[in-house]
């Protein structure tokens, strides 16, 4: 810590020390102002003292910073034990000599308004519980308690100063705690201009929901987070939700993992990106628990954990529905991969909400959270808030590398390529599921509307579910375009007969050429057989000439013989 602090020094920024409290070390960027005063405010019961004896607490587990706490309110003993419960033991940490908890009684009724009137006592006590442990971080909780008497302004401003320059003086990170005033951030109105740092809490009541709010109205010497940021309380403690401190620098992955779903999988080109965000939306009863449960089962099949959020049905129904379409979830449960969380959305804020997903990430490790369904957080809050609280978590999941399943549920008045909350512009890849209705029934369709990086198909597939789970039936397209259900039934009957009876005519053609195709050989064979009888005769007609020209011949030589022997004779 020392190291670093030099380095920011030789930087010229300004050193901090850490809260180690989740998110506002994030808006601070770096923690409080180290060796200034920073004053917490707000009204009753908004998490001051909680805030700064957790900001004691860790630095001294974590950061080697000893603390002290001076209370003007609760007893040492009351504060004890209510940070007990957070898990906090101070008597361990006193016991250790890393912190002092000191409470001083402080009665208003005592104190005389007179120009010697001052903060001695306690700058000696103060200052000797500082030195007695070698503390680096000092808590007053709260002013209120210390300055309430006073009622001449004079001195109450040249005390309160007093009291912040003699904490420089000492180097020790100061924290101050105080009263939220009537249109000013503390009861003295004086202590926001004094401090380096002040820090402001609110907790509201809107529609009957508690929120609680935090807001760094000013941090000399440094940037910071200058929005208004969720807080919680909890059993872990204080933990600060700002939506600044995710930037978009997360890891993207290229392998692709399966949805469970064969022929989903083809349309996607082989499936999701790891990591990536997938929106499944439709109307009720269109099918999107069923896929969901799918996108469950083949998490579980590759050997990796999946944390199903339920914010509708009980894990018990969910595994008995899905089992009924051949899905039977209890087994992956039972090895440990599957793990359910069911509430009501009305059950906590929307802050709580988000933290206890945190929580259960960290815990449970998953590659796969399944959030069903995400509409339900508007009756934990408003649109506006339940978006924020959406767009921090998809940025913390992608910043785990978990592939994230959010399930929406669209009515009838909304166009279905939209949401109730606006966040599809989020969503890395979006599924569509619409009831498709024809011929007086309803049948179920689903196509990807959009699927960032992946050649997509972009055909509308009518899907069944039954005993097997989720089936995508092959594209049919009739002369009115896509048909599903009976009317494709009928048209494949209509289209089936039409094609039959075509058959049954080319057949008879067949059978009509055939005969004419015989009845021509006949005629063919009947001719040639007249030829070769025609050949025949004339053929022995040729010999019988042939044979009278022999004989003809063979006569004129023999009388030529028969003349030169008279010849030889007459001589």
């Amino acid at each position: 810590m020392a190291d670093t602090r030099s380095d920011d020094r030789q930087l010229g920024s300004l050193p901090k020390a850490l809260t180690g409290i989740d998110g506002l070390d994030e808006i601070t960027q770096g923690g409080f102002p180290q060796g200034r005063p920073t004053l917490i405010c707000g009204s009753a019961g908004c998490g001051k003292t909680l805030l700064s004896m957790e900001f004691l607490v860790h630095g001294a587990m974590r950061y080697d910073e000893p603390g002290i706490f001076f209370a003007f309110e609760e007893s040492s003993e009351e504060l004890k034990e209510n940070v007990r419960s957070l898990g906090f033991d101070l008597d361990k940490l006193e016991a250790e000599g890393k912190l002092l908890v000191d409470h001083i009684h402080v009665e208003p009724s005592e104190i005389e308004e007179t120009g010697e009137y001052d903060l001695e006592g306690l700058f000696i006590r103060l200052g000797y519980m500082i030195d007695s442990i070698g503390a680096k971080r000092v808590v007053l909780d709260t002013l209120e308690t210390l300055f309430g008497g006073l009622q001449n302004e004079a001195i109450l401003r040249a005390e309160l100063r007093r009291l912040f320059r003699w904490l420089k003086d000492k180097g020790v990170t100061a924290v101050i705690t105080a009263e939220r005033g009537d249109g000013t951030l503390t009861r003295q109105g004086l202590e926001e201009y004094v401090s380096d740092c002040v820090i402001l809490l609110d907790h509201r009541v809107v529609d009957q929901t508690s929120t609680r709010r935090l807001r760094i109205v000013k941090y000399r010497g440094t940037s910071h987070g200058t929005n208004e940021y969720p807080f919680l309380i909890d059993e872990d403690g204080f933990s600060v939700l700002p939506v600044t401190s995710l930037g978009l620098s997360h890891k993207v992955y290229n392998d692709r993992v399966s949805t469970g779903v064969s022929r989903l999988d083809t349309m996607l080109s082989g499936g999701i990106y790891r990591g990536s965000s997938v929106l499944i939306s439709g109307t009720a009863g269109s099918g999107k628990s069923s896929l969901s449960a799918h996108f469950a089962k083949a998490t579980c099949e590759r050997g990796e954990r999946c944390l199903y959020m339920s914010f509708e049905e009980a894990p018990a129904q969910i595994k008995r529905n899905m089992k009924s379409i051949g899905l039977d979830l209890q087994p992956w449960e039972d090895q440990g991969l599957l793990k359910f969380i069911a509430t009501r959305p009305t059950f906590h804020g929307l802050e709580m909400h988000l933290t206890e997903i945190h929580k259960l990430v960290k815990r449970f490790q998953p590659t796969t959270v399944i959030i069903d369904p995400i509409s339900n957080f508007i009756a934990a809050g408003n649109v506006r808030e339940a978006q924020a609280m959406l767009l921090r978590l998809v940025d913390f999941l992608k910043a785990q590398g978990i592939t994230a399943v959010f399930v929406n549920l669209t009515t009838g008045q909304v166009d279905q390529e939209a949401t109730d909350m606006g966040i599809s512009s989020l969503i890395d890849t979006w599924i569509l599921l619409r009831d498709i209705e024809l011929g007086g029934e309803r049948n179920r369709g689903m196509y990807v509307l959009k699927s960032r990086g992946t050649a997509h198909s972009n055909q509308i597939r009518e899907f069944v579910i039954d005993e097997t789970g989720i089936d995508l039936l092959d594209v049919y397209v009739g002369p009115a375009g896509v048909l599903t259900g009976s009317m494709r039934t009928q048209q494949e009957a209509r289209e089936a007969a039409e094609k039959r009876a075509r058959q049954l005519e080319a057949d008879a053609r067949k059978r009509a050429l055939d005969r004419k195709r015989a009845a021509l050989e006949a005629q063919i064979l009947a001719l040639q057989a007249a030829f070769d009888a025609e050949e025949a005769e004339a053929a022995q007609v040729r010999d019988e000439f042939a044979e009278g020209e022999r004989i003809l011949q063979a006569s004129r030589d023999d009388m030529a013989v028969n003349r030169r022997m008279d010849e030889d004779h007459q001589r």
